[in-house]
């Protein structure tokens, strides 16, 4: 299982996504860059350039046609896939940490951070109305006031938004009222990213509380619990075995001040059902950021502190797999 290494960040990797067909991968990092690389091979196809802040986020459309990315230099950018050219510009009153399109690609939403004296707001735009985009101006903006969104997803037939609060808390908002639907508290601290399952019926919450979990994205209800010893930075779910990987590592600034044996940066592999650690793999020099799986659940792809992306394929004794009960 060599892993393919894809160098093109000069700091860590905040975000990867693939795009549905799994061709295409995007990165983002704190870099300003937001980079896509053809999947099989890790080859740059390009970079997305214009951003003036470390990116946030990243997120591709259905039919791999446009890019949206989130910034700390306050705006969220929507690009052209195939030709880098910037469609839109939302500039917003402080850092967007988290984005993302709809089923449809027609709808947009992206929370922006509680900070320098503004609130966390939960913005959508209609990208079929040119005049929102053009006055800057979101058909629903949901203030946050009690705890900021860290970490959010749209839920299944793009009827409401699954997002992760700093408290721990997770809400599902719909797209269309803006009233919370549905509320559950399982985590006791930050949710750092969430990851819905290819058929969007669950979905995996990481959180700094050491844990990640299983939701049913519906109605909430908590399925399950994968634990481990350090912050959780990110987690995902295979789309064709029942295994979910996790990667983390303490935060970037301690660091230094432990010995590099326990940093511990290898990504992990549990089982879904019966949240039994199976595996891990090594590699990377710093915190794991971000983990995603390939769409056709044959590789997987981790963004790490250490400013690379490894994609990895998995070997055929991996498919061959059976946890003993």
């Amino acid at each position: 299982m060599k892993p393919i290494l894809l160098q093109g960040h000069e700091r860590s990797i905040t975000q990867i996504k693939y795009n549905r067909e799994g061709d295409l991968l995007f990165s983002v990092a704190k870099d300003t860059i937001a980079n896509v690389w053809y999947s099989v091979n890790g080859e740059r196809l390009g970079t997305y350039n214009g951003h003036t802040g470390a990116v946030w986020c990243v997120d591709c459309d259905w039919d791999t046609k446009s890019v949206l990315t989130g910034s700390a230099d306050n705006s969220c950018r929507l690009w052209d896939c195939e030709t880098g050219k910037q469609m839109a510009l939302l500039q917003t009153n402080s850092a967007v940490r988290t984005c993302g399109f709809d089923f449809s690609g027609n709808i947009i939403m992206f929370s922006t951070d509680k900070q320098m004296g503004y609130q966390c707001f939960l913005n959508f735009y209609d990208l079929r109305d040119p005049q929102q985009i053009d006055d800057n101006q979101p058909y629903l903006s949901l203030p946050c006031n009690d705890t900021k969104v860290t970490s959010a997803a749209w839920g299944p037939l793009g009827e409401f938004v699954i997002a992760g609060h700093e408290n721990g808390e997770i809400n599902q908002y719909s797209a269309k009222s803006g009233e919370i639907l549905k509320k559950a508290k399982e985590h006791s601290r930050q949710i750092n990213d969430l990851q819905l399952s290819v058929d969007l019926t669950m979905f995996i919450s990481a959180s700094k509380d050491c844990t990640a979990k299983l939701f049913d994205s519906m109605s909430l209800d908590h399925i399950k619990t994968f634990k481990t010893e350090r912050p959780v930075n990110s987690a995902a779910i295979s789309p064709i075995m029942d295994h979910v990987v996790m990667g983390g590592g303490q935060e970037a600034m301690d660091v230094t001040t432990t010995s590099t044996r326990i940093g511990k940066f290898e990504a992990r592999f549990f089982h879904a059902a019966y949240e039994e650690e199976f595996g891990r793999v090594k590699g990377h020099f710093g915190p794991i950021n971000c983990v995603a799986f390939h769409p056709d659940g044959k590789s997987y792809s981790s963004g790490g502190e250490d400013g690379y992306v490894r994609i990895h394929y998995f070997d055929p004794q991996y498919f061959d797999f059976e946890l003993e009960a």
